[in-house]
């Protein structure tokens, strides 16, 4: 067995997405000895290789909107929609599904968009903090996002505007002239939209991630390549960290790998209701200078980002669990939503396939484990992970530093589903 534990300090964080990294270089600034455990390399094909590249301190109105069951059978039976089923997985998502339904009331809607906004709030601060010490220049762009609508379910553009408005989110309503003005490339099929000023996104997003990984390792961080099988504990309830060929036992561990983590809350007995979303893009490679920031088309729920392999266009969210093959499907939709905007497009590249992990309350867990006072989590973040790296870092290291952090964290906490 390793013993990391001869300083008072030593941490094992499983999960080396944005989450792990974040977390990690966060405790390794406040004099931690910590390492960092996944079965990949940072930034392989993951979640935070694959995303929309947002920065998004405007997106607290949450998914669970009463309005929201309405739609869902339309959204299953359209072709260009944002939702889809695999059916050898219904019976799994059931239970999930109806804890979902029971979230979808207009007071747990408020209470998730309120507990969003408290950290998005903070999340482009969190990494101003980090990328203090990174050289991201050219990789993170500042021209805001923006989302536009035909004249259809104007009703839930109405509730939206109006949340983010009473939350103090910055958001300016755009006329269709204004829009052209703005992105004068997007074939005219939209009606009405609006301009996030203080979104910004990533360029690339996995550079960035190996740029925080490579500043956690030139600050004494450690990355061990190996797959975490399960976590115990000793008498003095320290940590043991299992993965295929050692033990490492540490004073304190964090799980943060995304869709993967209720492989281990599961084996500690803890029921977390974590379900996958699976999130596809496609790239049009030379193509990223038709738009100059990016855009959401919320009638077809896709979005399209410029970036340094050309457009990158993400969305469609897929229920199907972790072992289901991607479904062409789903690339085609993106590919023919893509052309609708863009007839201009030629052939398409990199399919890709990515999990975003999701609580039926569409709040993340982050803090304390329920069982165990040494073990902490941060997952569960669904389409928001990569805007919430760096305070969901900056949170974790101050609850295992025993500082005060000044936000009410208990709607974060494991706690509210047992």
């Amino acid at each position: 067995m390793h013993e990391d534990s001869e300083s008072k300090s030593s941490i094992g964080v499983i999960g080396a997405g944005i989450q792990g990294v974040c977390i990690s270089l966060c405790l390794i600034k406040k004099g931690f000895k910590v390492t960092l455990i996944d079965r990949e390399d940072p930034g392989k094909a993951s979640a935070s290789y694959g995303n929309a590249g947002h920065f998004s301190p405007y997106s607290s109105v949450p998914i669970n909107r009463p309005d929201i069951l309405v739609d869902v059978p339309s959204m299953l039976l359209s072709s260009t929609g944002p939702l889809a089923l695999r059916w050898n997985y219904v019976p799994k998502m059931i239970p999930w599904f109806l804890k979902f339904i029971k979230n979808c009331s207009k007071k747990k809607m408020l209470h998730t968009a309120k507990y969003m906004h408290q950290i998005l709030d903070l999340a482009l601060p969190a990494y101003d903090e980090l990328f203090k010490d990174v050289d991201v220049s050219g990789l993170v762009e500042s021209k805001g996002i923006l989302y536009f609508w035909t004249d259809k379910d104007l009703k839930s553009r109405e509730l939206e505007i109006n949340i983010r408005k009473e939350l103090g989110v910055e958001q300016q309503l755009l006329k269709p002239h204004e829009i052209h003005d703005l992105e004068p490339n997007i074939k005219p099929v939209y009606h009405g939209g609006v301009l996030y000023p203080s979104a910004r996104h990533a360029r690339n997003p996995k550079k960035i991630l190996l740029k925080l990984f490579d500043a956690f390792l030139a600050q004494g961080g450690n990355f061990n390549k190996q797959e975490v099988k399960s976590i115990s504990f000793d008498e003095n309830n320290k940590p043991i960290i299992k993965t295929e060929s050692n033990f490492y036992k540490f004073n304190k561990a964090v799980i943060s790998c995304g869709a993967f983590s209720k492989k281990i809350t599961d084996t500690l007995g803890e029921k977390i209701p974590l379900e996958t979303e699976r999130g596809y893009h496609v790239h049009f490679k030379g193509f990223d200078n038709l738009i100059t920031r990016p855009i959401i088309f919320l009638n077809r729920g896709f979005g399209i980002t410029p970036m340094e392999q050309g457009l990158r266009v993400v969305g469609t969210v897929e229920f199907g669990g972790l072992q289901n093959p991607p479904s062409k499907k789903r690339i085609k939709n993106l590919v023919d939503n893509a052309n609708y905007l863009f007839p201009q497009l030629k052939e398409h590249y990199d399919e890709w396939l990515g999990f975003r992990p999701t609580l039926p309350d569409f709040l993340p867990v982050i803090g304390p484990s329920k069982k165990n006072k040494n073990l902490f989590y941060s997952f569960g973040h669904h389409h928001l992970g990569w805007t919430l790296g760096a305070i969901s870092g900056k949170i974790i290291s101050k609850l295992i530093a025993e500082e005060k952090t000044n936000l009410d964290l208990s709607p974060y906490n494991s706690l509210r589903f047992s």
